[in-house]
């Protein structure tokens, strides 16, 4: 099976996800939005958004009304929202669990809210909620010398989660 193929079969880019976005926000935030405040709101050309919105119309996310209001489908309306909760439990995930900077789960979580499924989303935050009910912090220092940051990949064969060989080596 050809896995890097199915990247290009995920129904949406990260930019047609922004424009989406932008939309719902928007429509939320002042009861419609128009191309020329989806521009705005994402800082770009209005040439560009027009452009990429042009495709979401295609897939059946958004129309047009007769004045040039933007409107989510029933199907867009629901990928706004599940883009939005998959980024928002990553970036929970990142910064809850991994203690990575606020900063740092923003960009990660931007970059794969509209990559990660249904499934893992759905894994992840039951894993948190049972890290959660146990009240243990989970440490993001190993006691292991496979991750220890002087001798990075040195010893796997302490390590239960890399087998022998380090998955952080070539990182």
């Amino acid at each position: 099976m050809d896995v890097w193929k199915q990247f290009e079969e995920n129904g949406i880019t990260h930019s047609g996800a922004h424009h989406l976005l932008a939309v719902y926000s928007l429509r939320k935030e002042h009861g419609y939005a128009r191309v020329t405040d989806v521009a705005k709101h994402l800082n770009i050309t209005t040439g560009s958004a027009s452009t990429n919105l042009k495709g979401l119309k295609q897939k059946g996310l958004i129309s047009e009304d007769t004045n040039k209001f933007l409107i989510l489908s029933k199907q867009g309306e629901a990928l706004a929202k599940a883009v939005i909760a998959r980024k928002e439990i990553f970036k929970k995930f990142l910064t809850d669990i991994l203690k990575v900077s606020e900063e740092q789960a923003e960009l990660d979580s931007c970059k794969t809210e509209h990559l990660i499924s249904h499934e893992t989303s759905e894994k992840l935050l039951s894993f948190m909620q049972i890290l959660a009910q146990t009240k243990k912090p989970l440490s993001t220092t190993s006691n292991s010398s496979c991750h220890g940051t002087a001798g990075m990949g040195t010893n796997t064969s302490d390590c239960s989660v890399c087998g022998d060989h380090c998955l952080m080596q070539d990182c």
